[in-house]
């Protein structure tokens, strides 16, 4: 006996074989099969092309031609962060509206008659091939005939042989990771490559930019490593589970954990990070100082600093050092120094935070600097632009210099003079060595359950403060929460009866004891205001740090190989500090903070020796008690580039 079917269910079978009948007229779609802009009103002609590099793989790249132009000199920029969007930010029949929200205020773009052109590196966005995390050159890091120099020369081969508009010369301008584009284009450069401007730039990951500050892992990095490589369209988002990423940090204990709770192993950069927590050959090998200091210095290169970058406070002065002593000409090296978070050159600059400069730093760096700067060599019979081979913003007084090298103590070239600002008891701080009779060190306890923040709680660094993020402002935020703690050792000058100028990298050299067996040094120069500042209130009593960092204790011996520290004996620990060019004015005070946690920018150090401190337990975090000494032998002191005073 055959079942008969359930009501309805015969008609359903039919209706999914065979659409019913149409019963009513049709309703025609409003939406054209292909919509074709009309261009007409507009200023430029955008071209989108995949350009082929020399093993076949293509890359996005668009390029963006003034109507007219003829004989005009090309600015590129390779980027991993969407061509296409930075070429087409917002609708606009103009140029310079066009590309403005990605890459700020383009006025110099304008204004130069440039060619703009936008190319998405490879395997990112609309490029074919392998993406890699800051691809390294061919050699031991990278056994393929492609990297970034190779790709940059192809694609400046194609621009000049197919842009008709384009006088042949090409320079190469970026930010950031495009920064670091920028000075691999200097490795075997094409002859149309003729200058270029590394504005904050990714050097070295390791030593003092992006990933790690002297062993110190900067675990907030870490949302970035899964934007960036999980997808190729960089979609992926950090999932949060906190408002406070302090608690986020601290319930996931160390970043190896952290990493595993948000699926981080599956992206392939994470993976070489975990296995490689110490200053090895993979870290060197790529460290773009070195790999430029081996080679032949062809191309003139502007390297640009922001005083208080909080990404990449380390690259530009590093490329600097490598490069200036093959300058024999002191026509090819030049460096500018800015009193800006990272790539505010290309933003507005007339403050940061609560300092105010008076003037708008950063227009006055693109249309005075940069833009003759690119015109001297992009544009045949220009001008000589008078760019000093070191342009530097001082702060406290708020001008710029031009200086001979950097570091220079003035206009004439003369040097800097190193000088020890030592601790002393009673939490004093001098220009003065410690007396005999002085008390021998001072201590605190640090706790891993309770580390030092490093903005004020909660930590939300994408918040909104005035006319910044939190995040782009940090590094000058006012540091009086952490005087406060016991955990921070907070030394003090007198106040300052004469102007005292810093300009170069403060040298810290601590004399430390801890009761455990691995720790975090962080020291901090600070700049105190007076109790009352005339014309802003706000700023009385203000802590500015001028310049601070992070060393990780297990690297004292050696960058490469981690070794315990032995319980309670006085060591030396001795690391450079990130470049200041600034004046601590009359009236003020100088400060150096010292404590072992700066959370949760960087992991915690769980205060007992283990393996790696990506994979540290619970339980191997401890409390330690930390002593800074400050006499005869066992003296502590930062010693500071002088330029003027005390």
């Amino acid at each position: 006996m055959v079942a008969s079917p359930a009501p309805g269910v015969a008609q359903s079978a039919a209706s999914a074989q065979s659409p019913a009948p149409k019963t009513y007229p049709d309703l025609p779609s409003e939406i054209p099969e292909r919509f074709v802009p009309v261009t007409a009103g507009l200023d430029y002609v955008r071209r989108n092309e995949m350009i082929p590099m020399r093993d076949g793989v293509r890359l996005y790249t668009a390029i963006l031609i003034p109507n007219g132009a003829k004989e005009a000199p090309i600015v590129l920029e390779r980027t991993p962060y969407d061509a296409s969007g930075m070429a087409s930010s917002e609708p606009s029949t103009h140029m310079g509206g066009a590309i403005s929200r990605h890459n700020g205020p383009t006025e110099w773009v304008i204004e130069g008659g440039y060619i703009r052109v936008f190319q998405d590196v490879r395997g990112m966005h609309g490029s074919e091939g392998d993406y890699v995390m800051n691809r390294p050159i061919h050699g031991p890091q990278n056994p393929t005939p492609v990297d970034h120099a190779t790709d940059t020369y192809d694609t400046i081969d194609w621009l000049v042989r197919n842009v008709p508009q384009s006088n042949g010369r090409v320079g190469i301008l970026g930010v950031s990771y495009d920064g670091f584009l920028t000075l691999m284009a200097l490795v075997n450069p094409h002859p149309a490559l003729k200058v270029a401007v590394a504005m904050a730039p990714m050097v070295d990951g390791w030593r003092g930019d992006d990933w790690f500050h002297n062993g110190a892992f900067r675990q907030m990095g870490m949302s970035y490593y899964l934007g960036q490589e999980a997808t190729r369209a960089s979609g992926e988002k950090w999932l949060e589970g906190h408002y406070d990423k302090y608690d986020e940090f601290l319930e996931g204990v160390s970043a190896g954990e952290i990493g595993r709770r948000h699926g981080l192993e599956q992206v392939g950069f994470w993976r070489k990070v975990l296995a490689h927590p110490s200053y090895d050959s993979f870290w060197r090998d790529q460290a773009v100082d070195r790999v430029l200091a081996a080679q032949p210095l062809k191309v003139p290169v502007m390297l640009v600093h922001g005083l208080w970058d909080q990404e990449d406070i380390y690259g530009a002065p590093a490329v600097y050092r490598a490069l200036k002593p093959k300058d024999s000409a002191n026509d090819k090296v030049f460096l500018v120094l800015g009193p800006w978070h990272h790539g505010q050159e290309m933003g507005e600059g007339s403050g940061l935070g609560e300092l105010r400069f008076g003037s708008d730093t950063s227009l006055y760096f693109r249309r005075e600097i940069m833009r003759p700067f690119l015109d001297r060599y992009l544009r045949p019979g220009a001008s000589k632009a008078d760019i000093a081979p070191v342009t530097a913003y001082e702060t406290g007084t708020n001008r710029w210099r031009r200086l001979p090298a950097w570091p220079a103590a003035d206009e004439a070239g003369r040097a800097v003079r190193p000088t020890p600002l030592y601790m002393r008891a009673g939490l004093a701080l001098s220009f003065q060595s410690p007396a005999a009779a002085d008390a021998p060190f001072d201590e605190y306890v640090s706790d891993p359950a309770k580390p030092v923040p490093f903005i004020a709680r909660p930590v939300r660094p994408d918040q909104e403060v005035g006319n910044f993020s939190r995040w782009r402002r940090w590094l000058a935020d006012d540091q009086r929460e952490a005087s406060g703690r016991t955990d921070v050792l907070s030394y003090e000058t007198g106040v300052l009866a004469a102007p005292v100028k810093v300009s170069g990298a403060p040298v810290a050299n601590i004399v430390a004891s801890t009761s455990g067996t691995d720790s975090d040094w962080v020291v901090k120069v600070i700049d105190v205001y007076p109790d009352e500042v005339a014309g802003q209130a706000e700023m009385g009593g203000y802590q500015l740090m001028v310049s601070a960092d992070i060393f990780r204790g297990r690297y004292r011996e050696s960058l490469e190989t981690a070794h315990a520290l032995e319980s309670g004996r006085p060591l030396m620990f001795r690391f450079e500090l990130p470049n200041a060019n600034h004046v601590f004015l009359p009236g003020h005070r100088i400060m150096v903070q010292i404590q072992s946690s700066w959370f949760p920018l960087y992991d915690r150090n769980p205060q007992t020796f283990v393996p790696s401190i990506f994979w540290a337990r619970p339980e191997d975090y401890q409390k330690a008690t930390q002593r800074v000494y400050h006499t005869g032998q066992r003296s502590s002191f930062v010693e500071l580039p002088l330029a003027q005073g005390p």
